[in-house]
């Protein structure tokens, strides 16, 4: 099609940059939640948590820049890969406010499942972050029935006016734009990315 070169934002595996032949660069959008969450919140009693081991170190990021504590929550997928159980937290969340922290909402399922299994173990507010909003169905219908009070997300992916009214005033939306137009410009200056 032309292109020389490919910004992603937050690729769900890494893996994915090595199928391009061109130059191909992957932003971080945990900057943008830095920013948000710092202006935005963070009480003392506040824990940072991921809704699996695979989301760590995104968690783990955002946690000690924002000085707060970290959880796990432990979840295992059945054989056939189409249930998941959890298990445990790893850390302490009984009387906190937490912010859930993933790369991706795509049918909800887990964040939905992880809130409720929070507010089991004694959490207090439950805030959700994503950088990518897929909402496929039926997203839209499990977060609004969620005990989740604010759930943040980028808007790399555009949700629907239909799922953001049916979502409601809890959705806050980052935009990655200038986040995109400061990598292209040093690219064309040929400054570091």
């Amino acid at each position: 099609a032309g292109a020389d070169r490919v910004l992603t934002i937050d690729l769900h595996a890494g893996q994915i940059q090595g199928f391009f032949s061109i130059p191909t660069d992957e932003l971080p959008a945990r900057h943008l939640f830095f920013d948000y969450f710092s202006q935005q919140c963070c009480p003392e009693d506040t824990v940072v948590v991921s809704p699996d081991i695979g989301g760590v170190r995104r968690s783990r990021d955002l946690a000690e820049r924002l000085g707060l504590p970290l959880a796990i929550i432990e979840k295992r997928r059945s054989k056939d890969g189409d249930e998941t159980t959890m298990y445990n937290v790893i850390g302490n969340v009984a009387g906190k406010n937490v912010i859930i922290a993933d790369d991706e909402i795509d049918t909800a399922g887990t964040l939905t499942d992880a809130a409720r299994f929070l507010r089991k173990a004694g959490a207090q507010q439950l805030i959700a972050a994503a950088t990518h909003a897929v909402l496929s169905k039926p997203a839209a219908k499990r977060l609004s029935r969620s005990e989740i009070s604010q759930l943040v997300v980028t808007d790399t992916v555009p949700i629907a006016p239909k799922k953001r009214e049916r979502i409601g005033a809890r959705l806050h939306v980052i935009t990655v734009a200038p986040l995109l137009g400061d990598v292209i410009r040093r690219i064309h200056e040929g400054r570091s990315v």
